[in-house]
């Protein structure tokens, strides 16, 4: 067997009798594609163009760099997953790892429109002058490709937006999903762990983000899909991972927050760490996002809806005296996601959302303040299965805390 067969424990077949090698049960893919081709059909849609990584793993085990590229996979109203095309370095790994039937290569040249192609294969599977899905909000579907796909194949279909589709057939993670979660969730500790031993006075911030990938590669996770991010000094206020090593000082602070991915399975994680000794302001702060945290944790309950936890937020931060400093939103729902990003949103986590909560949803919530008069930082952020009834299941081992070193 080859290497990609070695990490996966499953063996399936596709619709053209392959053998490829699956990280799921092949009952669950068919699940999958069944519930995609009935949503296809009450649509009056005759198959969907995906573009999205995320969709090709989810629906058939297909798992790529190659969505930085055109790359477009078709799925059928009858839950087929008909046809991929892709090039050709990603061949091999469609052929042995995915339950796609047929794989259909394009090749660089000065001319190529592989969006012609895809209209081509649609024709050969009987879809002329049907309405056909596509997936547009995703990053494997440049706004160039999307104008190479509308002119190529907007005169012979009908092309219509269905984004939606996979991702919230996603949101619901089966307990074989959750296994993964909670591995990822393991090695989300492990990293946090070991980043905050290797922090202190003279050190480069860059070796702590290089120690927290270093456990989580070491604990057989993913590269992550995301950062880490580690923000010293007065880049902790930053909300994003900011370029170029910075040493830390005897009287720091350190927002580290990072995504540890198992088989592209993310969970998120956020700590902060005081180098030397906390100004009195600064653990006041701290406190106020651990207890926040606890607040927003306790009202994830199924049937509520998503906003009212930004709501919680929000009440906890501004009853501290934060509300200048706060964010606008306080997490989002994770998955198996690629790079660029760890996040799987929508949905995000903000006042006013109305998605209901539904047991097997996994969201990280992360109660963040950067007081740009202050300079000072606090955050804290955990990840989360909501439950069927009670408060979510908490993923983290780690106590919520204000690291001193």
């Amino acid at each position: 067997m080859s290497d990609i067969d070695t990490a996966r424990g499953f063996v399936g077949e596709t619709g053209s009798g392959r053998k490829v090698s699956l990280s799921f049960h092949p009952q669950e893919h068919a699940e999958r594609l069944s519930r995609t081709g009935a949503e296809l059909r009450a649509r009056g849609m005759g198959a969907l163009l995906v573009f999205a990584q995320e969709s090709h793993l989810y629906l058939t085990g297909f798992d790529t760099a190659g969505y930085v590229f055109f790359q477009c996979g078709v799925i059928t109203a009858d839950g087929r997953a008909a046809v991929l095309l892709t090039r050709r370095p990603d061949q091999a790994q469609a052929l042995a790892g995915s339950l796609y039937e047929n794989v259909a290569l394009w090749f660089n040249a000065v001319d190529e429109n592989p969006a012609g192609e895809v209209g081509r294969l649609l024709a050969e599977l009987g879809l002329s002058g049907e309405r056909i899905g596509v997936e547009l909000a995703t990053y494997g579907l440049t706004g160039a490709n999307w104008e190479r796909v509308r002119s190529e194949l907007g005169e012979r279909f009908l092309l219509e937006d269905a984004s939606d589709i996979v991702r919230n057939l996603r949101l619901r993670k089966s307990p074989a999903e959750l296994s993964m979660v909670r591995k990822a969730s393991r090695l989300a500790d492990d990293a946090v762990i070991a980043m905050v031993e290797r922090a202190g006075p003279g050190i480069m911030d860059s070796l702590v983000t290089a120690e927290g990938v270093r456990a989580m590669l070491a604990g057989g996770g993913d590269m992550p899909a995301g950062g880490p991010m580690v923000n010293s000094g007065p880049r902790a206020i930053y909300g994003r991972g900011f370029g170029g090593a910075r040493q830390l000082a005897d009287q720091d602070q350190l927002i580290l927050e990072l995504g540890a991915s198992f088989q592209r399975y993310n969970v998120c994680i956020e700590h902060t760490v005081a180098i030397g000794a906390p100004l009195p302001a600064a653990e006041r702060m701290h406190a106020c996002t651990v207890e926040t945290l606890a607040e927003v944790m306790d009202a994830a309950r199924a049937g509520t809806p998503i906003g009212h936890l930004d709501d919680v937020h929000r009440a906890g931060l501004d009853r501290g005296g934060y509300r200048t400093a706060r964010y606008s939103a306080c997490g989002y729902s994770l998955g198996a996601t690629f790079r660029p990003t760890w996040m799987d949103a929508p949905p995000m986590i903000y006042s006013g959302n109305p998605l209901l909560l539904e047991a097997g949803m996994v969201l990280f919530v992360h109660i963040m303040l950067g007081d740009a008069d202050s300079g000072l930082a606090a955050g804290v952020g955990e990840t989360f299965v909501i439950n069927e009834s009670g408060p979510p299941e908490r993923l983290s081992t780690i106590t919520p805390r204000l690291f001193r070193k």
